[in-house]
């Protein structure tokens, strides 16, 4: 059963920091995206952070230099590493997973056809 758990959201002050972590299973291919998705009632979905299977990776112009995705591939997990919060930062956090493509496809969500059920991250101000 393919299955994307994730789990470190909760409620910090701004300038503070959070680590998501997604774990991954029942996955039998090992050529990938994993990506960081967020979400505010009546907004669209955006991609905030991705890696691909061989490293590469990619960040939303607004968590440049903020955010810090990683993965460790004996453990099938992806991180993300929140630093220097800001309250724009509060969103349902998903963690989704897709097949391998060009990095172009990276930050958009129809690249990916599986998702986490999500994890709030809540900055005060």
């Amino acid at each position: 059963q393919v299955q994307l758990v994730e789990s470190g959201g909760g409620t910090v002050q701004a300038g503070g920091s959070l680590t998501l972590s997604c774990a991954a299973s029942g996955f039998t291919y090992s050529n990938y995206f994993m990506g960081w998705f967020r979400q505010v009632p009546g907004k669209e979905r955006e991609g905030v952070a991705a890696i691909r299977s061989d490293g590469i990776i990619a960040y939303a112009d607004s968590v440049k230099g903020r955010f810090t995705i990683s993965q460790d591939n004996a453990k099938n997990t992806v991180y993300l590493q929140m630093n220097s919060l800001k309250p724009e930062d509060t969103a349902m956090y998903y963690c989704a997973r897709g097949l391998y493509r060009s990095p172009g496809w990276l930050l958009r969500q129809d690249g990916y056809n599986y998702w986490g059920q999500g994890t709030q991250v809540t900055v005060s101000s």
